[in-house]
């Protein structure tokens, strides 16, 4: 394979986790396994949440690619997108729990407007403290937020009197 289709592999596979994220928290994570992903949505208590172990069990095939296609002889394509999903995993932890939650001290302050929006999408979805009526499950793309707050009241979740994060 060669690099340049390797990279293209790669990029594809970044982009396209941004897919199976929002399909996996929106499906999965605030469905059947709601058991785990409810400790996101109630204030820490300590280092680790339940929720955690999801990085845990997402990094499973990312591990299993990389491994199949530079030691085990498999097509070196699966390389290329183990590397993807590791990277989708890099990014999602450095944005979402460094920068998002604070899980680590920093002074960095969200200046861009992407990453204010970003940041914004994430507080209206934690708005929401049951599997239900929640909004923007995505995570590198995200709707402007007043588009999101509309939702959150459409649905019943929040009313007009309630208190939506700016």
């Amino acid at each position: 394979m060669s690099p340049l289709s390797g990279i293209a592999l790669f990029v594809a596979t970044v982009l396209g986790m941004e897919l199976f994220a929002y399909a996996a928290h929106r499906w999965i994570m605030h469905g059947p396994g709601w058991f785990l992903h409810a400790s996101h949505h109630r204030p820490r208590s300590g280092n680790w949440e339940w929720n955690d172990l999801y990085a845990a069990i997402f990094a499973v095939p990312s591990f299993i690619l990389l491994l199949g296609g530079v030691h085990l002889g498999w097509w070196p394509g699966y390389a290329w997108i183990g590397a993807g999903i590791a990277a989708y995993g890099a990014i999602y932890f450095g944005f979402h729990d460094l920068i998002v939650h604070k899980r680590i001290r920093h002074r960095y302050v969200p200046r861009s407007s992407y990453m204010k929006r970003i940041v914004q999408a994430h507080r209206l979805h934690h708005a929401v403290h049951s599997r239900k009526g929640t909004v923007s499950f995505g995570f590198l793309y995200a709707p402007r937020p007043d588009v999101l707050k509309a939702q959150l009241r459409k649905s019943g979740a929040l009313t007009q009197s309630s208190t939506i994060p700016d």
